[in-house]
Parts: C-alpha cells; sequence; structure tokens
C-alpha cells in the first residue's frame, strides 16, 4: 500500500533551494592546508600502466569568457589575450571549493585553461602522449598554439598525441571548454546550475587526471583480457601498431606462473593464450588478482586480471539469482553517488575513496551501485583490490525531464511502472529522449564505459536507464551492451518503465511496503530493490543546510540508526522470499540530501 504521508510530505514536495554551509573532507582539508600534492598519485588507469608518465595535477590558470554562439565557438574561439585569469587546482572543477575558484561556469560562457610544462627528451620515433580523463563537457585541445585535437562528452578519457607540436624546454598547453549543463541535453547525470534536492551542483571542465607519457614507435595500443576458470586460461587481445614479439606474462604474487611469447608479422591484433592451473577465484572475501606484465618491442606495460563468473540463473529452487562462481550471493548494495563537499564530483584523495568502500564493507555491504557518473579508474581498482561490488549505472542526460512521468506518475501508479513504452515519438517526448544528437552521445557513452570498465572482476552489472531519465529503446540497449560485454548482467530499467528484458526486473521503493512483486517477463529475471530507504537526519556541524531532503526522518541518532537497520533487516528478510539483492539509499549525504549512512564530510558514520 502507497504511503500517501510520505509522498505528500517528501516525495512529490519542490524541495527548497538553500544555501550551503562549507565542508571539508580530512583530506581535503589537507590539500587546502599544502600537505598533499595533488600531483602525488598513482598511476591513473591501474589496467594499462606505462612507467614513464607523469601528473600535470596542479596549480594551472583557467578565465571565464562570454561567447556569441558557444555551441559553435568552442572549436574555433582563439585564446583570450586580455582576460582575467585565475589560479585552478586542477583536477578540481572551478565549482568545486578544492580548485580555489567557487565559480560556476555560465552556459553563455567558455571556460579557458592554460598551463606549461617540461617535455621529456624523446627517443627516435617515440611519441609524447597528453591524456585528460575526463572533462565536462566538450574542449579543445592546444599545444603551444596547435589545435591538437577535440572531445565530446564529460565522463570518458580521451587522449592527444602532442608530439609534433613540441618545442625544446617549457611547452604550454591550453583547452577551450564547452558546458551548457541542464540548459542543453547532453549527458550530466545528477548536475544542475540550480540544485535542489536529488540535484546537485553542476560543476565543467577537467574534473579528473591530466597526465602526459612516453610512447614507443612500436607499442601496444590496447589490451582485453578474459579469463576463463573452466579452461584454465587467460586469453590476451593486444591491439599493437608497429613490428615486434607480443611478451606476455603472468604473476600470482611475485612467481611467474606463465609465459607467452608471439611475433607480430604486419597483424594489428594479436592474440596468445596463458595456462593457469588451478585458478584462484576473486570473490570479495578473497579479492584474488593476478598480475600482468606485457611487452612489444620497447613498449612495456603492466596490468592485472582476475578469474570470477557472474550470472543469473535460477538456483536450486528455481529462483533467478545472482550467482557469483557458481554459488548464489545475496546482493547488500548502497547507493554512491561518488559526490564531495569539497571536491563536487571528484574525489579529494585516493584515500578517501578507500574510506567509502571500507566503511560500506564494515557496515556489511557487498556491493556499490556507482550512481549516475563514470568514476576515475582508481575507484575500480580499489574495488578490485578490497573485494567490493560494483554496478555501473551508464551517466543520464536528455532534455528537461517531465516530473508527470518521471517522478509523479511511477510514485502514484505503480501499474505504470511496467505499461509505458519507450519507443516513438510520444515516448521520446515523455521521457525526455527526442533529441537524436542526445540519444547517439548515450550510445557512444555506454559502449565506451563498457570498454573502459570490462576489465575490472569487481564491475558485476551494468545500469543502463534510472527512472526514465530520458529512457529510450531499452531493449536494443541491451542488445548493444551484450555485444559488447555477454559475462555480465544487465539492469536495463532501474526504477520503473520496466520493457521486460535485460536480467533483472528492478524496482524503486520508498513509499510502500518492501515485498518481492511478480516479475511481468518470462522467463523470469531476478528481482532487485535497486533503490529503497533514504532516512534523513542531519548530525549537528556536518550538515550542509538547516533543514533536509529525504523519504523519511529522525530526530535523532537513535532514531535513524532504528529506522536504516530496520528497514535493512526488512530487505534482508525478502531473501527468503525470491528477492536477489538490494540497493539502500546512500552511501553519504549530498548537499541537501541528508539521507546518507556517512556525512557529507565523511567525517562521522551514523551506524557506528
Amino acid at each position: 500500500m502507497l504511503d500517501l504521508r510520505r509522498v505528500l510530505v517528501k516525495g512529490l514536495r519542490k524541495p527548497d533551494q538553500p544555501e550551503l554551509a562549507e565542508l571539508w573532507t580530512p583530506w581535503g582539508e589537507k590539500i587546502a592546508a599544502g600537505e598533499k600534492d595533488v600531483s602525488s598519485c598513482s598511476h591513473p588507469r591501474p589496467l594499462f600502466a606505462r612507467e614513464r608518465w607523469r601528473s600535470l595535477n596542479g596549480t594551472w590558470e583557467c578565465a571565464f569568457v562570454p561567447a556569441a554562439d558557444v555551441a559553435r565557438a568552442w572549436r574555433t574561439a582563439e585564446q583570450p589575450a586580455g582576460a582575467d585569469w585565475l589560479p585552478i587546482l586542477v583536477p578540481f572543477s572551478p565549482e568545486a571549493p578544492l580548485s580555489g575558484v567557487r565559480r560556476q561556469l555560465k552556459p553563455n560562457e567558455l571556460l579557458w585553461y592554460r598551463h606549461t610544462f617540461e617535455a621529456p627528451e624523446l627517443a627516435a620515433g617515440e611519441r609524447l602522449v597528453l591524456h585528460f580523463d575526463a572533462v565536462d563537457w566538450a574542449c579543445s585541445v592546444y599545444a603551444n598554439g596547435v589545435r591538437v585535437g577535440e572531445h565530446v562528452g564529460g565522463y570518458l578519457p580521451f587522449s592527444c598525441d602532442v608530439t609534433d607540436a613540441l618545442v625544446s624546454g617549457e611547452n604550454s598547453i591550453a583547452l577551450c571548454v564547452h558546458d551548457p549543463s541542464e540548459t542543453g541535453t547532453q549527458l550530466r547525470g545528477k548536475q544542475r546550475l540550480a540544485r535542489e534536492g536529488i540535484w546537485y551542483t553542476a560543476q565543467s571542465g577537467i574534473w579528473q587526471d591530466v597526465w602526459w607519457e612516453v610512447v614507443p614507435a612500436a607499442h601496444v595500443e590496447q589490451l582485453v583480457v578474459e579469463a576463463r576458470a573452466q579452461e584454465g586460461s587467460i586469453v590476451l587481445l593486444a591491439r599493437v601498431e608497429g613490428e615486434g614479439a607480443l611478451d606476455a606474462r603472468l604473476f600470482d604474487g611475485r612467481r611467474e606462473i606463465a609465459r607467452t611469447i608471439r611475433a607480430s608479422r604486419g597483424e594489428r591484433e594479436l592474440s596468445v593464450t596463458l595456462p593457469v592451473a588451478r585458478p584462484h577465484v576473486w570473490s570479495p572475501d578473497d579479492p584474488h588478482l593476478y598480475d600482468l606484465e606485457v611487452s612489444f618491442g620497447a613498449d612495456h606495460v603492466r596490468s592485472y586480471c582476475a578469474f570470477r563468473t557472474v550470472e543469473v540463473r535460477p538456483d536450486e529452487r528455481g529462483v533467478p539469482r545472482v550467482h557469483l562462481n557458481g554459488k548464489p550471493v545475496f546482493l547488500r548494495g548502497v547507493l554512491d553517488q561518488g559526490y564531495w563537499p569539497d571536491g563536487l564530483m571528484t574525489a579529494p584523495s585516493e584515500e578517501a575513496l578507500a574510506h567509502d568502500i571500507l566503511t560500506m564493507r564494515e557496515l556489511g555491504f557487498n556491493l556499490l551501485r556507482k550512481h549516475i557518473k563514470v568514476e576515475q579508474g582508481r575507484f575500480y581498482a580499489l574495488c578490485d583490490r578490497l573485494g567490493m561490488l560494483v554496478w555501473q549505472d551508464m551517466p543520464s542526460g536528455g532534455g528537461t525531464y517531465d516530473a508527470i512521468h518521471t517522478s509523479y506518475l511511477p510514485t502514484l501508479v505503480r501499474a505504470s511502472w511496467t505499461r509505458h513504452a519507450d519507443v516513438g515519438r510520444r515516448a521520446a517526448r515523455q521521457l525526455s529522449a527526442s533529441d537524436e544528437a542526445y540519444r547517439r552521445e548515450w550510445r557512444e557513452t555506454c559502449e565506451g564505459t563498457v570498454r573502459l570498465l570490462r576489465g575490472h572482476p569487481s564491475v558485476v552489472g551494468w545500469v543502463l536507464f534510472n527512472e526514465g531519465w530520458g529512457q529510450f529503446d531499452a531493449r536494443a540497449a541491451c542488445e548493444l551492451v551484450r555485444g559488447i560485454d555477454p559475462t555480465r548482467p544487465i539492469d536495463a530499467t532501474s526504477g520503473w518503465y520496466d520493457r521486460r528484458c535485460g536480467d533483472f526486473f528492478s524496482v524503486h521503493n520508498y513509499f510502500r511496503p518492501l515485498a518481492v512483486w511478480r516479475d511481468p517477463a518470462r522467463p523470469r529475471r531476478a528481482f532487485v530493490i535497486s533503490e529503497f530507504g533514504g532516512v534523513n537526519w542531519v548530525v549537528p556541524e556536518h550538515g550542509c543546510v538547516a533543514g533536509s531532503y529525504g523519504y523519511d526522518a529522525a530526530a535523532n541518532a537513535e532514531e535513524f540508526a532504528e529506522k536504516v537497520r530496520a528497514q535493512l533487516a526488512a530487505a534482508d528478510e525478502l531473501e527468503g522470499q525470491g528477492l536477489a539483492g538490494f540497493v539502500y539509499t546512500q552511501l553519504s549525504d549530498v548537499e541537501a540530501e541528508s539521507n546518507g549512512l556517512l556525512t557529507y564530510d565523511r567525517r562521522v558514520s551514523k551506524l557506528s
């Protein structure tokens, strides 16, 4: 039965937009005090690491420049000679306190960056590649005034070969960035210029690592690693450039356990198999990883892999469940927005990411649902090494969301969840997916996300659409992802507007008693409550706002803990009735949302 009181008080009331109080995490506080250098970090891409690299994180300069027709100007605008340049700490967006700028990019402005660096000496044939792990949203890149590349999309990494533009001594980098936030239809996740409730402060520009690496003339361009536990082998597919021999070595700890060498005879793709006797499988309780070293001529790349399988199939009683390494596993998840008060979507440090993962493990969760964003590579590597399962959401976008179809209708009328089309002009209009440019970007980003993260054993599921936000043709989206990665289950429509595809019947339940509902699809899929909970309580001196937003309220620490534990216990009890897993809302407070298990500054665990 629908709890109308909670719906009217929280679910359908337009949230307030109070000013945010300043909060700092312990790690951000050290950066602001100059006690931690943001350029002192581990390799940004743990699955594809070379030795000759250097972080360019640190103090850059930025400028905000009004422009006519910014949607086109970012490609051709000239660097502003007389602009008011401000120091900015990269990789934090100018809107984030840690950037030192604290300035919102407006939709009619371009955001310029500039920086200088000393390029390393290059041997004959070597190339210097400049990497940007995420820039929101569209940008042109210049090296010493020469345009060396552009990129569209705020969540995936891209690279520019700057070798031919280098000069001796000091070299300059410049970026011109355009980000319309919610005034456009591009992917933007939970960001809004006018933040409120579940929508958070919009950010722009560089928000993940910037770095360079030296790449030999003959080199490995891409690695795809498939660990096959039943066959006792690791199959490695390498895309290469140039001539040489592919030398792949596998280590279990410090011990080399397999090695294969294959010469290239002009092929661009080389496949080798490494045999492994008695594979040691990966699981949250035993996150065992094998290290890989791959060489091609003078190029040397470090990576790692793991043996583990994940699938949805009936258990011994015929109930569809998630199986990890052939055994049923009950998913006890928590929603991870990946927001920070001092860094917004950028975690202040690797230690901060590890803190969230370890704290959730200590609270009894085995899964994080990374919500509506793609995280930096270190996050997934930490989950691999610390034993935390991950469901990866695809970032959302589209036009302005129609509250009737994304909130009011599904909240009040449960029957709408399985009866709403997502194909055709009418459905596209109702679900804010009419713009073909948005749909194209969504498909490209979805494909890129799967290819980027498929090597991480911790990632055990893909979540495609959330609560109808920009949803379109979920069945085709399933086919797209299945074609790239047939090894992981898919949650096609988390929340509502189920299209009887994917591996889960996935519902959000904030206003009804928790229960297992009948799956309209045949054959049945695993039933998951992919969002519920949301008890809010503001810890004194650790909240952003005087009020709070959530789906239920607690008056104090004792009542908060009592309500949260009661909801978790109710969800746990449903395992015997066919529930395959759940995702509790949420890991931490975020701005006006005070329904986290941790405070926004990560200084207090509300369940401790």
